[in-house]
């Protein structure tokens, strides 16, 4: 046989995720290519961060010789935070969690199969990054995901609020903002606050679309530090092949002054939604504080501390 003759050797299908998550996140269509990024699973510390999510600050359980529960495993401090399943518990009829949620982590002695630690083993079910008709790229699953099953991580660049702030100024209306911030009323009245961009270093979690009717909701998890990673969870039964979305703004600061609902501060355009729900608000959202200027407040933001 000529050696012009011979057969090609089979190409192996992109994994986006590099071979770095539990199972393959594959490429619709065939030979198609996201743009470039550096894919890690985890969260980064980017330009400002207070703290490096890789660390390992808080202590272990002690529950050895008996099972993680709450009022003996010093990581549940509340109740447990999932069932038999590894499913979300009560999440309630508005499908959102109410209580923090510690996993147990790197110090505990308990096993690695603790009903205590979900999102920490990463991505159970394959999922498929896809080209979509108006969103550019979107994230659909290739199994059913029962309500309340984690589903994947918003992981990137841990960024200090300086630095996601000149990042989404920086932005045209042509660009994608893969920015979220994600704020956490604590005791005491203090607004925990956490800016994360996967634009650069990120996860599977960058191609997730807004829904104003989402599928996944967002939840701070917390394994080793008080630095969260932002977790999605099923809000409801998911059938194969439908597209993942999220609510991108998290009901936090997505106001505007009334007067101009397309424009954030600067007068840049807001994006309009394709989302497709019947409560579709028509634009994107977008976090007003992230367009405040010492000079002039960002809108709805006047005379907000």
């Amino acid at each position: 046989m000529a050696a012009s003759d011979e057969p090609e050797a089979p190409t192996e299908p992109l994994d986006v995720a590099c071979g770095l998550e539990n199972v393959p996140v594959s490429v619709w269509p065939p030979g198609a290519m996201p743009g470039p990024f550096q894919y890690s699973p985890d969260h980064v510390a980017g330009p400002g961060a207070d703290a490096d999510p890789s660390e390992i600050t808080f202590p272990g359980c002690a529950c050895l010789a008996r099972p993680c529960v709450p009022g003996t495993c010093s990581c549940l401090r509340h109740q447990e935070n999932y069932d038999a399943d590894a499913r979300l518990r009560d999440l309630g009829p508005a499908a959102r969690c109410t209580w923090p949620v510690f996993e147990c982590n790197a110090l505990c002695p308990c096993p690695g199969h603790c009903g205590n630690r979900v999102v920490q083993r990463g991505l159970q079910r394959p999922l498929q990054v896809f080209r979509t008709d108006s969103k550019g790229w979107g994230l659909c699953t290739l199994a059913f995901i029962p309500r309340g099953r984690f589903v994947c991580e918003y992981a990137g660049e841990v960024l200090g609020f300086s630095e996601a702030q000149r990042r989404i100024q920086r932005q045209t209306e042509h660009d994608s903002n893969y920015i979220i911030a994600v704020r956490e009323h604590v005791a005491g009245g203090r607004v925990m606050e956490t800016f994360v961009d996967p634009a650069r270093v990120g996860n599977v979690g960058r191609f997730l679309n807004h829904s104003c009717e989402p599928n996944l909701l967002m939840v701070p998890v917390r394994v080793d530090s008080m630095v969260p990673r932002l977790a999605l969870f099923a809000a409801r039964d998911i059938s194969p092949g439908e597209e993942l979305s999220y609510d991108y703004s998290g009901r936090f600061l997505n106001r505007s002054d009334g007067g101009d609902e397309g424009r954030p501060g600067g007068g840049k355009p807001r994006k309009p939604c394709y989302c497709g729900s019947a409560s579709c608000a028509a634009f994107l959202p977008y976090d007003a504080s992230l367009y405040r200027t010492p000079e002039k407040p960002a809108p709805g933001q006047e005379g907000e501390v």
